[in-house]
């Protein structure tokens, strides 16, 4: 697995979502995902406090990572919903958030801390630079801004060193090529997409008015409400498809690949509830695009 760079981190060029565990995934199940994933050299794990029905997902990466700690970049967000009426970015609720966060996995610093979603309450710079304290005293190497606009990402980077965007970004969800990559890649930020796979689209798996088996989106048409785009979106999906083939590839690869390629993306989150799917994840990292293959495949979108 190839590694880069994600401000002073070392990230694989796939990482691990870790959504799932703590919900979908109990202890045993999460744990073969996790070491599947070790076992494929993906090191970034990325999860959230409000992941596993709150905090489920930190307590069992908590367990799990003990006496292995060092062998993980450790990326958890903060800033939803916990249940106890305090969300959001004021600088207070981000010390307690952390402390939170740190006690459920069970570790004395967090690698990558994201701010989850934008507050409209809090300025942006206000929240990170709470979080820049948390660095100055080492409970947090690295500055991550998730769900924000180039503008937003501008206004934070312009208060502390930030080195990590999260962003929804997929073949089937291009938005963030617009205007946030751009700025990625000129501030030295590192762009981290979520849900590349467009919540199984672009596995393949799904077909107009079919249900997908043992899929939580059920019917396509059900599944579109939750990826906004995909069920009108065949017809790109199956020249994805036939570009992929005529490159000896699969759809899923792809769909990685073909993010990871891009100039600015440092590593591309991918969920896994079974080791097969984290190893075929992760093998879809292996492929480089050409400039070519990357011209041809914006010709398709």
């Amino acid at each position: 697995m190839e590694h880069t760079d994600l401000g002073p981190l070392r990230v694989s060029r796939v990482g691990l979502g870790c959504n799932n565990f703590g919900g979908r995934l109990d202890l045993a199940a999460t744990r073969r995902v996790v070491e599947a994933a070790l076992d494929a050299g993906v090191n970034l794990l990325d999860t959230a406090d409000i992941y596993g029905n709150r905090g489920g997902s930190e307590r069992l990466l908590g367990e799990l990572l003990q006496g292995r700690r060092d062998r993980v970049v450790l990326a958890t967000k903060f800033g939803g919903e916990m249940g106890d009426g305090a969300v959001g970015g004021a600088p207070a609720y981000v010390v307690q958030a952390a402390e939170a966060s740190l006690r459920r996995l069970q570790t004395d610093h967090i690698d990558l801390l994201y701010h989850h979603f934008p507050d409209d309450a809090t300025p942006i710079a206000d929240t990170v630079g709470a979080v820049s304290e948390l660095v100055a005293a080492g409970k947090v190497r690295a500055i991550g801004v998730s769900n924000v606009t180039a503008d937003g990402l501008a206004e934070a980077a312009a208060t502390a060193e930030i080195a990590a965007v999260q962003n929804e970004y997929s073949l089937l969800a291009r938005e963030a090529e617009r205007d946030l990559l751009p700025a990625c890649l000129e501030l030295g930020v590192g762009f981290v997409p979520y849900f590349p796979l467009a919540s199984g689209f672009l596995t393949g798996k799904y077909r107009p008015g079919q249900a997908a088996e043992g899929s939580r989106l059920g019917t396509v048409e059900e599944g579109a409400s939750v990826t906004r785009r995909a069920s009108a979106s065949f017809a790109t999906i199956e020249r994805l498809q036939r570009f992929a083939e005529a490159q000896g590839h699969s759809l899923l690869e792809l769909a990685i690949a073909g993010l990871a390629s891009r100039p600015g993306v440092a590593s591309v989150i991918a969920g896994a509830t079974k080791p097969d799917q984290v190893r075929a994840n992760a093998a879809a990292g292996d492929w480089q695009l050409t400039a070519g293959q990357l011209a041809e495949l914006d010709a398709i979108g």
